[in-house]
């Protein structure tokens, strides 16, 4: 099960509000810090980028792969591991806006992990050393440390 905090809202729905929970310049620093990460080849730069300018743990040694979209509202709210590759346009979210609540939950990935190419991981969850999720998958609990994982829902693939 996922790890969140629920946080009701009253009146329009919880993105209406977002401006309550976050700062306007903080979402824009950080848009532009992520759009610069999504981009940039240099593996070293993003490292550093989401390191030092998003707050983010970010293991030695990890790759995140070109079009990686990291929470623009609460990066510092995800931990990565060493080693730990992110594939391409995977969507890491630590926060979820619904009609009556929102909810925040950390996302923690392991080392020596191996995340394939669109998939998506829902605030909360923690994957765990040398897992292995498959190009796809929606992440939506947690993944126990050497699991071989994939799918939408999510489920063992050995």
């Amino acid at each position: 099960m996922r790890n969140t905090e629920r946080y009701p809202v009253d009146g329009p729905n919880a993105l209406w509000q977002i401006y309550h929970t976050v700062s306007r310049f903080k979402a824009v620093k950080n848009f532009i810090c992520i759009q610069i990460t999504r981009y940039t080849p240099s593996l070293r730069m993003k490292n550093w980028i989401y390191r030092n300018l998003l707050g983010m743990k970010v293991g030695e040694h990890t790759a995140f792969a070109l079009m990686v979209m990291v929470d623009v509202f609460f990066p510092e709210r995800i931990k990565v591991g060493s080693n730990t590759i992110i594939g391409y346009n995977t969507t890491i979210l630590a926060h979820e806006y619904l009609t009556r609540e929102y909810r925040l939950g950390d996302v923690v990935i392991g080392s020596n992990v191996m995340i394939g190419a669109n998939c998506t991981l829902l605030p909360g969850v923690t994957i765990g050393d040398n897992a292995v999720v498959a190009a796809g998958s929606v992440v939506h609990r947690d993944v126990e440390a050497g699991a071989f994982v994939g799918g939408n829902p999510l489920r063992s693939l050995r």
